[in-house]
């Protein structure tokens, strides 16, 4: 097997995968340094896209305003969403700590614009939303290299893209997907937060594997993979 990561590299990434968590409530008030940022970016960047197309945009915002209105969008979608279920899971969810948009040092909203390129990419024509996969895969890109760097990220998705539109005058054509927080944090997590709520449970991996066809949990041709899995091995 070929490998160009040495042991120690290879064990910093898992490290990073395992000790990634979503931000909302731990940021301190330091600046990052703008090496760090721009790092940070670039390795959003360089994450793979369909037909190469780099469809992703990075809108950088620090403005008080700003964050403001894009707070206000939050409380009104939070509010709105909170309807959708019954006490007491009602109550528990608006208890819930969802967004640091005015805690954190940076606030970057991660843009699809499908007109990159022209009409035509390789690879979109049968999956459009494989433009969309292709931003997830830079924000996923971001979120590692910012926890590397020590770097919290906060993804607040309680958010109306209608709102983000006119608050960041982004085209009629371009689609936000993620709007981030960056920052210091005064620590990371051992669990996510909403695990550490008793949310939602955390899902096995034996739960979320299937072999050759959906829901096929038992195949003889994958058992040794299988009883690894379900022997619930943890490499957090």
């Amino acid at each position: 097997m070929i490998s160009d990561f040495s042991s120690e590299e290879k064990n910093g990434f898992y490290k990073a995968v395992f000790s990634r968590r979503d931000v909302r409530s731990h940021f301190i008030s330091k600046p990052i340094d703008e090496m760090v940022l721009s790092k940070i970016l670039n390795a959003a960047h360089h994450a793979p896209s369909v037909g190469f197309s780099q469809p992703w945009n990075f809108i950088l915002i620090k403005n008080v305003e700003t964050r403001t209105r894009v707070k206000a969008s939050f409380e009104k979608e939070r509010i709105h969403s909170s309807t959708l279920v019954d006490d007491p899971k009602r109550s528990k969810y608006l208890s819930l700590r969802l967004e640091g948009i005015q805690d954190s040092a940076v606030n970057i909203c991660i843009t699809y614009d499908p007109s990159k390129f022209g009409p035509f990419v390789i690879g979109r024509t049968s999956i459009p939303e494989t433009g969309i996969y292709s931003v997830c895969c830079a924000i996923q890109n971001l979120w590692l290299a910012a926890r590397a760097e020590g770097i919290g990220v906060g993804w607040v998705s309680i958010l109306s893209n209608d709102d983000l539109k006119r608050i960041l005058d982004i085209p009629e054509h371009v689609v936000p997907v993620a709007y981030l927080c960056l920052g210091h944090v005064s620590k990371f997590a051992e669990k996510p937060d909403l695990e550490s709520a008793g949310w939602l449970p955390r899902l096995g991996l034996k739960d979320v594997v299937f072999y050759e066809k959906w829901n096929n949990a038992n195949d003889p041709s994958w058992k040794q993979i299988r009883e690894m899995i379900i022997s619930n091995l943890d490499y957090a």
